[in-house]
């Protein structure tokens, strides 16, 4: 798995407040309603695909593509939202991004006992500790976002180290989610990291 998300030589301050103040209306709600619809049916392939996973060891893979095209929508608008990029996302599914990009190596095949174990026993062995470490390193990136946002208001630049770290958050979050959507067989590493 890749998420890119391109840090900015300089950010527009004008973009940074408009998403401040009114991004929830022009942003996060439009795209939000879009999303849910398109999170039911991609949910309903998840359930489908688990069910073909566990008797034939392979995930459809236009299912997979599709559920990735999702993932890069929902982290367009992340992004967006998280002050990461100027612009405004894509919508849909088929928008695509100069500065966010997801991509997921599609498995030829993947372990049907391992499904099994991370339907059962996931939450103890996958959500429980990466939640944990996962909140604790979300109060860090809300603190940086934060501070950021006057960084940017005040200097048009997004500290570099800032912006990695926060990536690095979403990235990881990304991991544990394609992880317990069966789309890996790779347990997601306790990093951000690239």
């Amino acid at each position: 798995m890749k998420l890119t998300i391109k840090h900015q030589e300089s950010y527009s301050r004008g973009e940074l407040l408009l998403r401040s103040f009114f991004g929830f209306f022009y942003i996060a709600l439009p795209h939000g309603i879009l999303l849910w619809f398109t999170a039911i049916w991609a949910s309903i392939l998840l359930f489908a695909a688990w069910w073909v996973v566990l008797f034939t060891g392979r995930f459809p893979q236009s299912w997979f593509e599709f559920i990735v095209k999702f993932l890069n929508w929902q982290a367009r608008v992340n992004a967006s939202m998280s002050n990461l990029v100027d612009g405004y996302p894509a919508f849909f599914p088929s928008g695509t991004s100069d500065s966010v990009s997801l991509e997921v190596e599609y498995p030829e095949e993947l372990d049907r006992v391992s499904v099994l174990l991370r339907t059962f026993f996931g939450i103890f062995y996958v959500m429980i500790p990466h939640g944990l470490c996962l909140y604790i390193r979300m109060i860090g990136t809300m603190f940086l976002m934060f501070i950021a946002w006057w960084v940017v208001l005040f200097t048009g630049e997004y500290p570099p180290d800032w912006h990695a770290f926060n990536v690095g958050t979403y990235r990881w979050q990304f991991r544990v989610n394609l992880y317990m959507m069966y789309m890996t067989d790779e347990y997601p590493p306790f990093s951000g990291k690239e």
